[in-house]
């Protein structure tokens, strides 16, 4: 496969940020993913942010497993740190490298078969551990990369692209965060760049786990009658789909409604998606009540977007371990070796 980079050509009249870069700085190469995913989109609002906050590229780690999403921190930040893991495993190489250095910035980029299935057990410990992370679920409820099976977080009763019914109930990462104690819990949809910019800049901003779900139509396998989250039926066998070297382009689904509405959005199949806003006087900081405003939501056939909780006071792993402020990688042997008798004194404080 052939990668091919942007052209290095500035236009003069490109709008700057405070650091004088402008959005083509916070780039990345040009993406493999098929045209019009949803997964483009988040990555359109990622450069965005980063962009709008004048951050610098080389202060930002982006970390991922495996899986369409995880392919998306190639699409952006070029010139940040970068590190594909192993399948469900990022949260634990992200934790590592967090403690080994907290002055970065560090984005988690998954999917929910890479969160919600082979890395559940992942995802949980790095928000009950309050690792200071923004981590951002492209959810699809598919695998795409291996033609369209159900995920996760498909909802009972979806149709698959075959026609196959799904049984199992659904695992919500939302609800799940909440309950294993996250600060910063948001979803929003990937085509509402106008509410996504936002959230991300927020969770770039909070010190702890900040959790964004972003519901990321899958134009491909994600697209037919049947389904809640817009499955496509591409081909009525896998041969044929396995057959397949063209991928129609599809236009970008966007939406733009105001906070305390509902929102019907047609997607490319026909079916529809309702998503709902949330009040202005929505009450962010009572755990309970979120919860249980998700749930009678879900209920009335809602998803419901935008900033579902804060915990403005919260803190994160560093000071609950009472870690040392310098990353290790600028301190010397005295630091990090600091002989037996330091050992004596720290193992005796645990008798």
């Amino acid at each position: 496969m052939t990668y091919i980079t942007k052209p290095k050509l500035r236009h003069k009249g490109l709008a700057t940020n405070e650091l004088g870069f402008t959005r083509r700085d916070y780039e990345g190469s040009i993406s493999t993913l098929c045209a019009g995913c949803g997964h483009d989109s988040i990555s359109s609002a990622l450069i965005q942010a980063c962009f709008e906050l004048s951050i610098e590229p080389h202060r930002v780690a982006k970390l991922s497993g495996i899986g369409c999403s995880s392919k998306t921190p190639d699409y952006f930040l070029g010139n940040s740190h970068g590190f594909n893991s192993v399948h469900g495993r990022m949260p634990s190489v992200l934790t590592g490298a967090n403690l080994a250095n907290r002055d970065l910035i560090y984005l988690g980029v998954s999917g929910d078969g890479d969160s919600a299935s082979i890395g559940l057990g992942q995802f949980a410990h790095c928000v009950r551990r309050g690792v200071n992370m923004v981590y951002i679920c492209e959810n699809n409820g598919v695998y795409g990369l291996t033609k369209g099976q159900f995920s996760a977080t498909a909802d009972k009763g979806s149709k698959s692209k075959a026609g196959g019914i799904n049984t199992d109930s659904p695992i919500d990462l939302v609800s799940l965060a909440l309950v294993l104690g996250a600060s910063f819990v948001a979803r929003s949809f990937s085509g509402d760049k106008k509410q996504l910019v936002p959230l991300l800049k927020a969770a770039i901003a909070h010190t702890g786990p900040a959790i964004i779900d972003v519901i990321s139509p899958c134009v491909q396998f994600n697209n037919h009658p049947g389904s809640t989250k817009s499955y496509d039926f591409v081909r009525a066998h896998n041969e044929a789909v396995n057959r397949l070297d063209f991928m129609p382009a599809k236009a970008e689904i966007t939406v733009d409604y105001e906070p305390g509405t509902v929102q019907a959005v047609t997607q490319h199949d026909g079916s529809v998606l309702q998503l709902a806003k949330l009040h202005q006087d929505y009450d962010l900081h009572d755990r309970a009540a979120t919860i249980k405003y998700l749930h009678e939501r879900e209920a009335a056939g809602e998803v419901v977007t935008g900033l579902l909780f804060l915990d403005a006071a919260a803190e994160d792993l560093h000071t609950h371990l009472n870690t040392a402020e310098a990353p290790l990688n600028r301190m010397g042997a005295k630091e990090l070796c600091p002989g037996s008798a330091k050992l004596v004194e720290l193992n005796a404080t645990y008798r």
